[in-house]
């Protein structure tokens, strides 16, 4: 009998154990085509900044990491449906997001900022790019920006699934600008061959109404515990260093912002 007892003991210890792993393993939602903040190897892993701060979060609180791939928009919505438990993918902290999904604090914060030809001058965009074409992401804050911005000042909005894709055709000629993030631009296409002789131009967009405060962690509605074990964990690795030292693979300053 006491065999029985202990056997059973055991075998409730062993469930206990595997059911704390599950509660351990996080799915993370990732755009992989956003460099250099998410993107594919050759060998076809996922790499960038957001996937390594995500790691180091993760090894910071002792849980496991599920990377899930998807393209932006269709983020938010795997979040409220719980096929993934958070989001981490450059997605910006605004009032309308938070409507729907709560954030961590930021991990990064940088402007917008239009590529154009090199040699162009935008000194008001609401005027210079009147009757031009201009790519967004879809669903992104850009996407928001230049509905209610551009679109009523007569500048014709191209919606596209990638921010890569608005690159592509920015270079083929089919766009006169695109607005996303400047270090997505920089790194993401004006230091590819497939950006040469384009260019940054024009003032920075920040507008907190549309842009928010910064890059967080989504998560889905009332889930307080996650947003503060993250908020806890971007906290640690800012203050051990492992922060600055995924940094210093990306880029050769501060991006955590102001």
């Amino acid at each position: 009998m006491n065999k029985i007892v202990l056997l059973g003991t055991l075998a409730l210890a062993a469930f206990s154990t595997l059911a704390q792993a599950g509660e351990d393993t996080l799915r993370i939602g990732i755009e992989a085509a956003y460099p250099p903040f998410g993107f594919k190897t050759t060998e076809g892993n996922i790499s960038g900044f957001d996937y390594d701060i995500g790691n180091a979060l993760c090894a910071e609180m002792k849980i496991k990491c599920e990377w899930v791939e998807q393209e932006f928009d269709g983020l938010i919505p795997s979040l409220k449906v719980r096929k993934v438990d958070a989001v981490l993918s450059s997605m910006s902290i605004t009032e309308d997001r938070l409507k729907s999904v709560d954030f961590s604090k930021k991990y990064y914060h940088t402007p917008g900022k239009l590529a154009m030809k090199a040699g162009s001058v935008i000194n008001d965009p609401l005027v210079d790019l009147k009757g031009k074409k201009v790519g967004v992401q879809r669903a992104s804050t850009y996407d928001r920006y230049a509905t209610d911005r551009f679109e009523s000042a007569g500048i014709e909005v191209v919606r596209y699934a990638s921010q890569n894709e608005a690159f592509l055709d920015l270079a083929a000629g089919r766009l006169d600008a695109t607005l996303a993030d400047i270090i997505n631009i920089d790194e993401g296409f004006i230091k590819t061959p497939t950006g040469k002789g384009f260019a940054l131009v024009g003032p920075d967009f920040s507008d907190p109404n549309y842009f928010g405060k910064g890059a967080g962690i989504a998560f889905r509605k009332g889930d307080s515990a996650n947003v503060a074990r993250f908020n806890a964990a971007i906290d640690a690795i800012r203050a051990n260093g492992k922060y600055q030292q995924v940094q210093a693979k990306y880029f050769a300053f501060d991006i955590y912002g102001e």
